[in-house]
């Protein structure tokens, strides 16, 4: 059996933030894998579903309980190219995802460390061994160029 490392699940969630890219919504993407298979994935698509809980994060777990027969993740690891904000952080928690990689922090928004730290939090029933940073430049790169391209074209309007 071949074993996958954290850079090559990454590449994978990086391509579900090119699809939200693509529908012009804010490129973050997830997929959440179980013994080297993606078991859910998902990219950002609250502009879509005009639904403001459709984050990449949510609708990878929603879509990871069907093959696992179960709300409980365990044994899991969810990679995601931005960090889970408060609402995507709780549902890892309650989800009991045991492990996140997320590539780039969340200054504004991100509850896995930088702004709060849920998935650490020894009060929850369940806590979450974090790494951040893998593959941080690419990710990092594609969100600023949607950002980018989005003022272009609001100021092309104008």
């Amino acid at each position: 059996m071949e074993i996958f490392d954290d850079k090559y699940w990454m590449r994978m969630a990086l391509r579900e933030a090119e699809k939200a890219f693509e529908h012009k919504e804010v490129p973050v993407g997830c997929v959440i894998v179980h013994e080297n298979k993606i078991i859910g994935r998902g990219f950002n698509q609250r502009e879509m579903l005009k639904d403001p809980t459709a984050h990449a994060e949510m609708i990878a777990i929603s879509a990871a309980c069907d093959p696992m027969v179960s709300w409980r993740l365990e044994h899991t690891v969810m990679y995601v190219t931005m960090e889970p904000c408060p609402m995507c952080a709780g549902a890892i928690v309650l989800a009991r995802i045991p492990r996140l990689v997320y590539a780039v922090a969340d200054p504004k928004a991100g509850a896995c460390g930088t702004l709060y730290d849920i998935t650490s939090d020894e009060r929850l029933n369940h806590t979450v061994e974090v790494t951040s940073g893998i593959m941080e430049d690419e990710s990092r790169g594609l969100v600023q160029e949607f950002f980018k391209k989005l003022r272009e074209e609001k100021s092309e309007s104008r």
